[in-house]
């Protein structure tokens, strides 16, 4: 499947946190034999404030999850899906959060 993607002398780079399946035998196999198409770097342990990812996260707890009850999991993943959707929508809820992840930024 990578090499689908792959653009010839273009590297992929994957920058990802230290989540336990990220360490697995297994997907230190996979990046071992995609290391021509792929680089991957991990994230010091236990530095949150430099994974964008963990900013959408807090985002959709403070305005869809903190506080509620949801009947089903179903109720609970429908809500995070539209509020993903409405971020979708409307960006600029959240490009405050992300400033420091880019290195110029557009208002």
């Amino acid at each position: 499947m990578l090499p689908n993607f792959y653009k010839k002398r273009h590297r992929i780079f994957l920058i990802q946190d230290n989540v336990g399946y990220h360490k697995k035998s297994e997907t230190y196999l996979w990046f071992n034999s995609n290391r021509k198409y792929i680089e991957v770097t991990n994230l010091p342990p236990y530095s949150p404030e430099f994974n964008a990812v963990e900013k959408i996260w807090n985002y959709t707890r403070k305005n869809c999850t903190h506080n509620r009850y949801f009947e089903t999991k179903e109720y609970l993943c429908n809500a995070i899906f539209e509020n993903f959707k409405d971020i979708q929508n409307n960006l600029n809820k959240i490009m405050n959060l992300l400033k420091p992840f880019f290195k110029y930024y557009v208002e």
